[in-house]
C-alpha cells in the first residue's frame, strides 16, 4: 500500500504542526496520575480545546473541526511526533464521546459533548466490578427507577482516574431478576452525588490511577441515560468497540514509541553487542508499529467506503497491546539494571520514562477486555469455531 497525501491533508498537517510548535508546554507535565498533574493536563486539554484541536474529528457546533479519520491519523502522527502531553480525558472523549454521538439524544450531545471536549467535565469508566471483570455481563450493580430517577446500588472497581473525575459512566443492572446481558441500562453518574464514595487504587508506580466507587442509594435523572432501557448491553458493545478499536490507542503512540526505543539502541552498543539478539528485536518492534500504522489506515480506507469493522476490534486489540509490551520489554533489556531507575532519578538519563511505560503495558492485555477473551471473539465471530 502506497499512501499519498491531497494538498489539503498536507496543509491540515503544517497547520497541526505549526500549532504545536507555538504552544507546547515548555516544562514536562506532572503524572495525571497525580493531582497535580491532573489539573496541568486538564488546563493543556482546556487549551486544545480552544483552538478546536482537543476532538478534531466531531463537528464544529460540538467545539471540533469536522475532520475525517484520515485528518485525525495525521493530527495523531504529528501530536505524537511533537511529544506532546498524554490525553487524560481519554474516557471522555474517545469512549463516552462517540458512544453519545450514536445513541445519545440531542439534548444530551448539546449537554455533555462540549464540555467533554473542554475537559470541563472529566470521565471515568463504570464496567468492573469485583466479581465481574472480563466476563461484564456478570454485572450486579442495581439500578432500580423511581419515577424519574435510578436509585443505584452497588461497587465498581478499577475505575481509571476516578480519583479525579467528575462523572462515571457504565453498565448497571436495571431490571430485577435478569440475567447475563439483558436488562442492563447504560447510565451517566455525577461522582459528587450524595451517596457516592471514592476509594484510590494505587497502581505498581504507587500513583492513584485507579479507584473502586461504591453506590449507596444514589439518584440518577433517567435524563442520564444512553439508549433505552434494558439496551445497555448493546450501547456497551458499541463503547468496547472503540476501545479496543484504532480510537484509544492511535498507531501514532506506537510509532512514537518504537522511534524512542531505535534512539535508545543506538545509544546501547554495550547492551547490543552483549545480546546480538537485540538488534533484532528492535527491528520487529518497529516493524510491528510501522505495520500497525498501515493497517489502521487500511481500516479507515474501509470504513470510508461503508464498511464496518465490527469483530475484528479484537485483532487491533490484540496487536497493539502486545506491541506495547514488547517495545518495553525490549527497553528494559537494552537499559539492563538502570531500567529499574524511575524517570525522577539523577542517574536516570535514556532510561527516564521507560520503567513506567513498561509498568503501564503490563495492564495493555489486560484491560479493554483481555486477551483471552478478544481471542475467543475472534475464533467464534471471525472463524466460526465452536465454543
Amino acid at each position: 500500500m502506497q499512501l499519498t497525501y491531497t494538498p489539503q491533508q498536507q496543509a491540515f498537517r503544517a497547520e497541526v504542526r505549526a500549532w504545536l510548535a507555538h504552544n507546547m508546554p515548555r516544562e514536562p507535565l506532572a503524572s495525571y496520575d497525580t493531582r497535580e498533574g491532573f489539573e496541568q493536563h486538564r488546563a493543556w486539554e482546556a487549551r486544545l480545546f480552544e483552538s478546536r484541536w482537543s476532538m478534531v474529528m466531531w463537528p464544529a457546533e460540538l467545539g471540533g473541526r469536522g475532520c475525517d479519520l484520515i485528518e485525525w491519523l495525521i493530527f495523531e502522527e504529528e501530536y505524537y511526533g511533537a511529544g506532546a502531553p498524554m490525553r487524560v480525558n481519554q474516557n471522555g472523549q474517545l469512549l463516552l464521546g462517540p458512544t453519545l454521538m450514536e445513541f445519545g439524544t440531542p439534548e444530551q450531545k448539546r449537554r455533555f459533548l462540549p464540555r467533554m471536549a473542554a475537559s470541563l467535565d472529566m470521565w471515568a469508566q463504570g464496567w468492573s466490578e469485583p466479581n465481574a471483570g472480563s466476563d461484564m455481563a456478570a454485572i450486579t450493580s442495581k439500578a432500580l427507577l423511581d419515577g424519574d430517577h435510578y436509585v443505584i446500588n452497588g461497587q465498581k472497581t478499577w475505575s481509571t482516574r476516578a480519583t479525579f473525575a467528575d462523572w462515571l459512566f457504565g453498565l448497571f443492572r436495571s431490571e430485577p431478576g435478569s440475567a447475563r446481558h439483558h436488562g442492563l441500562s447504560f447510565l451517566m453518574v455525577p461522582l459528587n452525588a450524595p451517596g457516592v464514595t471514592i476509594r484510590p487504587i494505587k497502581a505498581l508506580n504507587g500513583k492513584d490511577a485507579f479507584a473502586e466507587v461504591f453506590f449507596d442509594d444514589v439518584r440518577v435523572p433517567v435524563a442520564n441515560r444512553i439508549g433505552a432501557e434494558g439496551q445497555g448491553w448493546h450501547v456497551a458493545m458499541a463503547t468496547a468497540g472503540f476501545e479496543r478499536g484504532l480510537l484509544l490507542r492511535s498507531p501514532a503512540r506506537f510509532q512514537h514509541t518504537a522511534r524512542k526505543l531505535v534512539q535508545l539502541f543506538k545509544a546501547s552498543p554495550h547492551s547490543a553487542a552483549r545480546d546480538p539478539g537485540l538488534g533484532d528485536a528492535v527491528i520487529d518492534c518497529w516493524m510491528g508499529a510501522e505495520a500497525y500504522a498501515l493497517s489502521a489506515y487500511h481500516t479507515v480506507g474501509r470504513l470510508g467506503r461503508g464498511e464496518q469493522i465490527g469483530a475484528e476490534s479484537s485483532i487491533n486489540k490484540i496487536i497493539w497491546s502486545e506491541l506495547d509490551l514488547k517495545m518495553h520489554e525490549t527497553a528494559m533489556r537494552l537499559l539492563g539494571a538502570r531500567g529499574e531507575l524511575l524517570a525522577g532519578a539523577r542517574q536516570a538519563e535514556d532510561a527516564a520514562g521507560w520503567l513506567e511505560g513498561f509498568l503501564f503495558a503490563q495492564s495493555g492485555p489486560i484491560y479493554a477486555g483481555t486477551n483471552e477473551i478478544q481471542r475467543n471473539i475472534i475464533a467464534e465471530r471471525m472463524l466460526g469455531l465452536p465454543k
